[in-house]
């Protein structure tokens, strides 16, 4: 019998980096997580990615032969082919060698991918868009994370720079993104930028029945779809958001008409009631919708061990 090759997969992220064990079958046989400490700059986060690499190794098997590498899932610019973590709002990487610096320590390879395009190439490979050549993922969490799969391979553009969908433009001169632009998907559809939404419109309708929450403080990216169908402030921040993004989508579907697109972060837990009218608006205005193939989106399968699980990817496929 041939025995299933082993990786380690890493997935950074501003708050926690995550891990685990992975199959080259897709099968996820482990994982833990520990804390980014992002505060605490570049050189601890990969200190702790180290400590977190050992745990895995130490807790499954405790023998590093059993493994053939380590792929991680990095936010921001990155360049892949030279490990090199180039630049990242959150993390405060600028041209930082991630994968050379990980790779002495741990003793094994070590390959890096922006954490989007990883979490793509996961949900391509083992995902409910499995089989599917051409896929595109929007990663709907603190920011907006993207990766496209093309003809079977990671689209990553010059020096791995590519597939910042967040990044375009929807609105010309619109709200301030984190990236310095106005405007951006990002700075409508993220997490962040939903429950920004929130509060403001509660602030304005003090009679609004998200107050139930108790205050703006305990607002979440959940708040506005839990009232949406009891309260006209919620349903109009649904509505609205969902229109932003249909916007972002129909954009990336008339460029890559992929077959699926994958939406993946926390809002994609929403169920109908965001797939259902975004799926019906996609469906009308994506270019030549009468004369081509229909573009199916779907919620992210593997949820958030989709980049852990994509690490694979950067091995075998």
């Amino acid at each position: 019998m041939i025995k299933d090759k082993l990786y380690i997969g890493i997935d950074l992220g501003g708050t926690f980096i995550k891990g685990g064990v992975v199959s080259n079958k897709g099968q996820l046989l482990y994982s833990t997580q520990i804390e980014t400490q992002a505060e605490k700059g570049p050189d601890k986060v990969t200190e702790n990615i180290i400590k977190l690499i050992n745990n895995l190794i130490k807790n499954f098997s405790s023998n590093k032969e059993d493994f053939c590498g380590v792929g991680i899932g990095v936010p921001g610019i990155v360049n892949s082919e030279k490990g090199i973590a180039v630049c990242s709002h959150n993390l405060k990487f600028d041209n930082f060698p991630i994968a050379e610096k990980i790779e002495r320590e741990v003793s094994m390879p070590v390959k890096i991918a922006n954490d989007a395009n990883l979490a793509a190439l996961g949900e391509s490979l083992f995902g409910f868009s499995n089989g599917c050549k051409n896929v595109v993922m929007l990663t709907l969490g603190t920011g907006v994370g993207g990766g496209a799969i093309i003809n079977g391979t990671m689209l990553e553009g010059n020096k791995s720079a590519g597939a910042e969908f967040g990044h375009s433009v929807i609105v010309f001169n619109g709200n301030k993104c984190n990236c310095g632009r106005k405007g951006c998907l990002e700075s409508y559809v993220s997490a962040t930028a939903l429950i920004k939404k929130t509060k403001e419109e509660m602030l304005k309708n003090k009679s609004s029945k998200m107050w139930q929450v108790g205050s703006v403080e305990n607002v979440n990216g959940k708040t506005a779809f839990n009232f949406k169908d009891i309260d006209k402030t919620a349903k109009k921040i649904v509505e609205e958001y969902i229109n932003y993004l249909s916007c972002g989508v129909i954009n990336i579907v008339n460029v890559f008409r992929p077959e699926v697109v994958v939406l993946g972060g926390g809002i994609s837990n929403q169920g109908e009631s965001l797939f259902k009218p975004l799926q019906k608006i996609v469906d009308k205005e994506m270019f030549a919708s009468k004369h081509t193939p229909k573009v199916k989106i779907v919620a992210a399968k593997l949820g958030n061990n989709a980049g852990v699980l994509g690490s694979v990817g950067l091995f075998e496929n």
